[in-house]
């Protein structure tokens, strides 16, 4: 339980932190990228403001200075392109990156130019002299070293983020150890507190009990009332014995793996109970069915495994209607044994399916009856876990349930241990 618990503070920790650093390494980019664009940007400007200066109007042709300063404009992948005012390129200097028409509604563009993209800006002409708009100038780069760049911040980034993310997973492991430990702590104390207090009131319900039945033998002088008020107290003091039994055997197992193992047929074991619990099914019309193996072999605790499907067949009896059926069948997989005992219940709503095995735990008055402690399915879970396997249920309101309990194979689990050995 506290080890579910330590791994989803564990997740939540890291999801919360790794929300926060990819918002932060997002800001970070979306700022740089812009600052950078930016800069880009107004280095183009210049260039095309520059070659616009250098540009006049002579005869009804465009006349190109040829003393630009390329030395100083052209080293980073740069190009000029002079255009009329009908968008005829006249001419062209540095580096070629494209020969696409000028765009007259743009200033800044991106243009993707085959598999690398380009940056341009376009700025009209005019004339020095008659202050006329004779063409435009268009200043582009290439964004190969732009995009390598941002290629470098990204890695940058992603890196940083899962360098912290691990050493704060290291972090986060002692800080939900420290955070979870008094709670661990306080509920060892009363898991002890429970076991006592089970323990000491074995004691005097049993006097409770004795001394009524007692009473109830010699019943003469007794009157009927007083009678009545004896089984009452009998009734009361078994559902309080059958509960301190359960919560003792909770508190001395719960989590705590079974020591002493043997070689158990759980086709005796089953075929038993379904004698032992077949009187109390034709109570209510119930058809109880079993279909099983002869090979189902486990290692476990006898009296446990026992109890296990003690509480699953007394579960289906109770909760099963008049006329209703009740199927125990197994089944194999590679290296378990499962056992399916399915009945046509009232059936529990998908809502509730995963607090079923919770203690004291009712979805409605329907699921409790008179003597159940609450802690029936909690103990068969506690049990499967103790023998390293696994419990789970299905079902559907008004159809029925369906519990699986997977353990695993007598013969896997001493193939296992001789390979470990």
């Amino acid at each position: 339980m506290f080890q579910k618990i330590r791994h989803r503070l564990l997740l939540s920790y890291l999801l919360v932190l790794a929300a926060i650093l990819g918002g932060f390494a997002i800001a970070v980019r979306i700022v740089f990228v812009h600052s950078l664009f930016e800069k880009r940007t107004e280095k183009l400007t210049e260039i095309a403001q520059f070659a616009a200066a250098n540009t006049e109007f002579e005869n009804g042709r465009i006349k190109i200075e040829n003393d630009l300063p390329k030395d100083n404009f052209f080293q980073n992948h740069q190009e000029l392109h002079w255009f009329d005012k009908n968008g005829v390129l006249v001419g062209r200097e540095g580096e070629p990156l494209s020969i696409l028409p000028v765009s007259r509604t743009k200033r800044v563009e991106t243009l993707q130019i085959s598999k690398n993209r380009v940056q341009s800006v376009t700025l009209p002409i005019i004339g020095s002299d008659d202050k006329k708009f004779i063409g435009y100038v268009r200043a582009s780069q290439s964004l190969e070293e732009f995009d390598e760049t941002l290629k470098k911040l990204d890695w940058g980034l992603s890196g940083g983020i899962i360098i912290a993310l691990a050493i704060s997973s290291v972090g986060g492991v002692w800080l939900t150890h420290q955070a979870m430990q008094p709670i661990e702590e306080s509920f060892e104390r009363l898991k002890q507190f429970t076991a006592d207090a089970s323990h000491e009131l074995r004691s005097p319900l049993m006097a409770i009990k004795s001394n009524t039945a007692v009473a109830l033998k010699y019943p003469e002088g007794m009157r009927e009332k007083d009678s009545e008020k004896f089984q009452a107290i009998i009734s009361a003091t078994n559902q309080m014995t059958y509960l301190t039994e359960d919560l003792l055997f909770l508190a001395r197992n719960d989590k705590a793996p079974t020591r002493s193992k043997e070689t158990i047929n759980l086709n005796t074991i089953l075929t038993n109970l379904v004698q032992l619990y077949k009187p109390q099914a034709e109570v209510k019309k119930i058809t109880l069915k079993y279909q099983l193996h002869d090979n189902l072999y486990v290692l476990g605790d006898l009296t446990q495994i026992t109890r296990l499907f003690t509480n699953l067949i007394q579960n289906a009896i109770h909760y099963t209607s008049n006329e209703g059926i009740i199927e125990i069948r197994s089944n194999f997989t590679a290296s378990n044994i499962n056992i399916n005992i399915k009945d046509t219940g009232i059936g529990i709503a998908q809502e509730h399916l995963e607090k079923i095995f919770e203690r004291f735990w009712r979805a409605d008055k329907s699921r409790s009856y008179d003597g159940g402690s609450g802690l029936g399915l909690a103990i068969a879970q506690t049990i499967v876990k103790n023998h390293g396997g696994s419990i789970f249920v299905t079902s559907q309101v008004g159809v029925g349930s369906c519990f699986t309990v997977s353990l695993p194979c007598a013969f896997a689990q001493l193939m296992l241990r001789e390979v470990v050995n």
